[in-house]
Order: structure tokens, then sequence, then C-alpha cells
């Protein structure tokens, strides 16, 4: 009997033992070996990003030259003044501009440099003497006098930074508030067509507030451009459907490093361009085109055009090994039966460049060259192609695509042409005041839709590669908004590419869908046959256990009874 006894009580201790072990030993090494490993993240600072508050600095600098200020008036310059605007766009998102402005007197170079004949090459004289900051707006006061500006001119706004500004009748009474107050509405309007307008920046913030904020024109040009990106690709085809009619010829190396290359160089701060070139033959636009008899020509209205893209896009081929955007410029030479080939636009009138745009994708130019030889021509004709015509609508239709909005000046506004820069310096401020907004908005979207995705599913890894990228990321936009506060342009839109890059690579990372959809009905269907046949001997002695324990303390207290 007490053998017996013996052996039981050894039982019930090597039950509580294999009991323990598992409790103590087994189920938290189970437990650890089998987490889903998740990095830490900065998670309180990636919720401070969900409001975005905004402030863009610019700095402007009003230049008074000679006979614009009454001596007494001189005395009282340099000064400065600093005027906030604010504006609520929704509950998430604030706008704050900060303009300062300071006055000062024109030195004896800047002097010489606004005697010369024009305003162009004032313009230019006045860019060798100093070179303006990026963003920065400088405004030279000129004389009513002057005879640097038209008669019916009051603004002049140069290639690079500068604006001059036609002073308006100033009472020698005046006091130099008073004369600042009667130029404040024009440096103003200056400022809009030089730096940013409020419904510039709301536009390109259109990944985080709605569109009822944003005017249909600001919407149109941010629909037209194709989407901030660290790199692009142009590629410049030539169709030629006839070559048996037509062997064209065309110089592109030299025209895009005449044209296009000097643009590209302005933009190499907003992304790397890559431009490659082809000729296709044989390549339709797959379109019938119509003939009209009233011009004895063929026409393509403008219903028509989106009809074109699809068949020729799939002749054009795609560049496997890059991820970047693909601009593509097409220039079509009509086949000797369907010459010549005119396109018409909604209002059944010719256009003047014969060519479209397609919004985010490029632009199509058509070619005629009927006119360059006679029936009795032995076929095929050598063609060679007017580059200077056909980069001229590329160009308009590449800075259209690029971003480079079409500025509507106020009357009285003369705008200089950019010339064979293709692009002046305040519009290339106005691109990188529109990618710098646009570039944090969606960096900001993108990094706070990938925190609440992994704070709701907590089966997706996040290993540390990903947690860098995130950190990076939110280190990157914190620096773009300081900048941007700052007034520092070239280094808010630096920063805010290494945010866009980062929060892109952390957020399409593959790593995030390994356990992304791994149900619980599933782990049960793996864990069950493997903790089951286990756990059912254990739980089973250990409730034996408890009632041989309630058995004995029941006979115990009948005995003491």
């Amino acid at each position: 009997m007490a053998a017996l006894q013996l052996e039981k009580q050894r039982g019930r201790y090597a039950a509580l033992a294999i009991a323990a072990v598992v409790i103590v030993v087994g189920i938290p090494l189970w437990w650890k070996t089998t987490e889903t490993y998740r990095a830490w993240l900065p998670f309180s600072e990636i919720s401070e990003l969900a409001t975005l508050r905004l402030q863009l600095s610019v700095d402007i600098e009003v230049v008074f030259s000679r006979g614009t200020l009454t001596p007494e008036q001189q005395k009282k310059v340099p000064l400065s003044h600093v005027n906030e605007k604010e504006h609520d766009v929704d509950g998430k998102t604030g706008l704050r501009y900060k303009f300062e402005t300071k006055y000062r007197i024109a030195t004896i170079m800047e002097e010489d440099a606004l005697n010369q004949p024009s305003a162009a090459e004032a313009d230019l004289s006045l860019h060798m003497l100093t070179e303006s900051a990026c963003g920065s707006v400088v405004v030279y006061v000129i004389p009513e006098s002057s005879t640097l500006l038209p008669q019916d001119v009051n603004v002049y706004v140069g290639q690079r930074r500068t604006a001059l500004l036609r002073s308006t009748p100033i009472r020698s009474t005046w006091t130099l508030k008073e004369v600042l107050s009667s130029l404040d509405p024009q440096v103003e309007q200056i400022v809009n067509t030089m730096s940013f307008s409020h419904q510039d920046i709301i536009a390109a913030l259109s990944d985080r507030v709605r569109l009822a904020k944003v005017t249909k024109e600001s919407m149109a040009d941010s629909m037209r451009a194709i989407k901030s990106s660290p790199g692009y690709e142009i590629t410049f085809s030539l169709l030629n459907p006839d070559p048996m009619s037509h062997n064209v010829h065309w110089n592109i190396e030299g025209a895009v490093h005449s044209y296009i290359q000097p643009l590209l160089n302005k933009l190499a701060p907003i992304a790397n361009f890559s431009v490659d070139s082809q000729i296709l033959y044989y390549a339709v636009l797959g379109v019938n085109p119509r003939f009209d008899n009233s011009v004895s020509a063929y026409t393509l209205s403008a219903d028509s055009l989106s009809h074109v893209i699809n068949p020729v896009e799939a002749r054009l081929g795609s560049n496997a090994a890059s991820s970047n955007p693909v601009l593509n410029f097409l220039l079509y030479v009509p086949d000797a039966h369907h010459s010549p080939l005119f396109i018409r636009d909604r209002r059944k009138r010719e256009v003047p460049s014969n060519a479209f745009h397609s919004p985010r994708w490029g632009g199509i130019m058509v070619y005629n060259v009927n006119d360059m030889y006679g029936p009795e021509a032995q076929l095929p004709v050598d063609i060679n192609i007017n580059m200077t015509k056909v980069m001229g609508v590329f160009l308009a239709q590449l800075r259209l695509m690029l971003g480079v909005q079409h500025t509507h000046p106020p009357p009285g506004f003369m705008l200089q042409s950019p010339g064979s820069a293709g692009l002046a310096d305040w519009e290339l401020d106005r691109l990188l005041w529109s990618r710098s907004v646009e570039n944090i908005a969606t960096a900001s979207t993108t990094i706070t839709s990938l925190a609440q995705l992994l704070d709701q599913i907590g089966n997706i890894v996040i290993n540390d590669n990903i947690a860098q990228q995130v950190s990076s990321a939110v280190s990157s936009l914190q620096s773009a908004v300081a900048e941007l506060e700052a007034g520092n342009l070239a280094f808010a839109l630096q920063y805010s590419r290494e945010a866009i890059l980062a929060s892109e690579r952390a957020f399409f990372n593959p790593s995030l869908l390994h356990l992304l959809y791994f149900p619980d009905d599933q782990k049960f269907a793996i864990y069950i046959p493997l903790f089951l046949p286990m756990c059912v001997p254990i739980v089973l002695s250990l409730l034996k256990i408890v009632k041989e324990t309630r058995q004995m303390r029941a006979e115990k207290q009948a005995k003491n009874d």
C-alpha cells in the first residue's frame, strides 16, 4: 500500500514537473522563436506629420535707383518689413507665407547697369554683378521717366530673378511709408509672378486636399504635368509610315544638344534625365484621317486624337531596365497618300503647330513634306527635317509635361523669353516651390499610411531596413519643412526628394507582404497537430492531480470531524 502511494506521488511530481517545464520554458521559447519581428518605428513623430503645417519664406529685395526717392526719404533707407499670410486649407493642412522685404538704395555699379540701352542688357549686367539666391526676388525701382521700358510697360521680368518696376508718380510731400505703400501692390504682383501663387501651392497639395480647394486652371496644369520622380526617360521617335516614298533625315543628336539639353541642365536639381531616340518604319497612327474637299487636305479631328496613342505606343517599346516614367515625343511624317495632314481643334480650326499632347504621356507632331517635292520627283525622296521648327514644339510640350506652368502676367507686365536656356531662373524657382511642397505632401501621406497599416496589422514583419527607411523619411521630411521655413529652397527640394525616395522604398518593400495574408484559421491548422498530442496528456494529468488533491482534502476533513 505504501509502495502504491509512493508511486502515485511520484507520478504527480512527474506530471507537475513536465507541466512546469512546458509553461515556464516551452511556451516562452515557442512564443519568442515564432513571434513576428517588428523593429522600432518613430510612431509619435509620424503622427505629427499627419497634421502638416508649412511655412514658405521668400526673401524680397526692393532697390531704389537714382531719382525714385527724395533726399529726405533716402535717409530712412535701408529698412525691412515682414508680411505674413495664413491659410487653413483643411483640418490637417495649413499654409503660412512669410515675405521678408528689405529696402535699400542702388549702388554705383547697379546704377551703371541700369543705364544700359535696353532692359534685357540691364538684366544681364545686374546678373553679372551679383547672383540672387534660389527662391529670392529682387525688384529694381526705376524712375517714371526711364527709357528702359516701353511706355505701356510698368514691370519687366527678365531671365533671372530680377524685375524692373517703373516708379509711380510720387509727391515730394509723401513720407517713405506712403511711398512704400504705393509700391506694395505692384511688388506683390511681381512676387506672385516670379515666385509662387496660393493656387500653385494648393495644386501641389492635391494628394492631401480636396479638389474643390483647387481652381480648374491650376488643377489642369497639375494633371498635365507628370508626377514627381527621381528620374525621367525622354524618348524622341520619328515615325515614317512610307519609307518607299520618303527617305527622312533628322539631326536629332544636334537638336537635343542645342534645344533640349540646356533645359535639362537647369532642371538637374529636380531629377535625372536620360534621352534616347529611334526611327520607326511603317508605323501608322491607327486612325484614318478624313479628306476635306474645302482645303484639299486630310484632317484629324480633336475627337479622334485620343485614339492615336494606343496603336502608336505599341510600336514604341519600353525601357524595362528603368522604372522611371517615360515621356514620348513623336514626329510623324504622313505617307504620300494622306498628305497633307492637319490637326483640328474642337472648334474645327487648324492647330498652328500641327501638334497635340497627352497629359503625362508626351506629344505628337505631324510634319507634312508634300510641298518639298513635285510629282515628277524620283522616289524615295530625301527629306531633311527642319529641327528648329520641330524642337520649338517639343520644347514647349516638355515644359508643360515637367510642370513649368504657363504664367499669365497682369496688365502692364512684360516677360522676357527664356532664350536658349529654355527656362528662366524665376520659372525654375516656381517649379522648385511646387515640387518641394508636392514631395513633402506625397511623402507625408505615404509614411503616415504605412504607419497606420503597420499599426493595424500586427502580422507584418518590420525588418531593420524598413525601419531605417522610415526613420530616414521622417528625418528628411522634418528637414525639408524646416528649410522651407528658413527660405532655403534648394535644400528644401533636396530633403524632400530624399523623403519621397525613402518613403516609397519603405512602402513598397516586398518583405511587408510575407505575413500580410496569414489568417488565424491557418495558424490553428498548423499549431493544433503540433500541440494537441502533447497538451492533452499534460492537461488530463493536471486535472487528475487536482481531483485527487481535492479528494484527499475531503477525506482529511472528514477524519478531523
